[in-house]
């Protein structure tokens, strides 16, 4: 782990030297992160105006759950969401064949080897975002103890389902359709899995459990007995490292270098 961690600081710093080179740029991944929490946020607030109650939730429950998925996203923006892209060119390239070569795991350079840095200051707005909703719910010691690793948890979850299906890429020609497909997943886990009718609702949450991703940890938080989701997402989260490290494998044997 400690060479990983080495490795990865170089991946940061690297990504920090491009990023600082293209101020202009920054600066716009800056705001177009806040247009998109406004975005969310605004959209809750408006259809508040119209009713007291969105299924077991008021107004400052489900504002809280919003600022929790924009959380996530602002992580997974940051850490990960590049690297999405740049797999497919890999493969149509042929540059894969290099990270293959490295001495280390080919799932952590593809997928965690770029960041984008211009994103990271809005960790002081998801923040206080959560911790303005958290108050208006009246959040209590063990809830505030539990929001950072529930928020790691969710991330990870989400990183793990997104790899599972980028590993598709394998078998088909183009990329750019299984990553905007990801991309549309992604929208399912912005709203909590009671707002969706009963097929959709059973669909995304056992048999791609998408939408566990933010209602799992959200209801825990809520209500400590609602504990059942939460063991569910972490049963899948180890499900989906086990097949993970298999498609991979099989992605692997059926990869032919573009190099070549």
């Amino acid at each position: 782990m400690g060479h990983y961690f080495k490795v990865y600081k170089e991946f940061v710093s690297t990504c920090f030297s491009q990023a600082m080179s293209f101020r202009v740029n920054f600066i716009f991944l800056i705001l177009m992160d806040l247009v998109f929490y406004a975005t969310n946020i605004f959209t809750v607030t408006f259809i508040f105006d119209y009713v007291d109650t969105i299924g077991p939730w008021n107004r400052d429950q489900f504002l809280f759950f919003t600022a929790f998925m924009i959380a996530v996203d602002h992580m997974h923006m940051t850490f990960c969401s590049e690297n999405f892209w740049w797999f497919s060119d890999d493969l149509k390239r042929g540059n894969l064949d290099f990270i293959l070569l490295k001495p280390m795991s080919s799932i952590f350079t593809v997928f965690f080897r770029r960041m984008r840095p211009g994103t990271l200051p809005n960790i002081i707005t998801t923040w206080g975002l959560m911790i303005y909703f958290g108050n208006a719910c009246g959040f209590v010691w063990w809830q505030w103890a539990l929001l950072p690793p529930l928020l790691l948890i969710s991330f990870a979850f989400i990183i793990s389902l997104e790899i599972i299906i980028s590993i598709s890429m394998f078998w088909l020609t183009e990329g750019h359709g299984v990553n905007f497909f990801r991309m549309q997943l992604q929208r399912f886990s912005q709203w909590p899995d009671f707002v969706f009718m009963y097929f959709t609702r059973k669909t995304l949450t056992f048999f791609f459990p998408i939408l566990l991703v933010g209602s799992a940890p959200v209801r825990l938080m809520y209500d400590l007995r609602d504990w059942k989701y939460f063991a569910l997402m972490l049963l899948y989260m180890g499900l989906s490292w086990i097949i993970i490290k298999a498609l991979w494998s099989l992605g692997l044997k059926q990869y032919e270098s573009a190099s070549s």
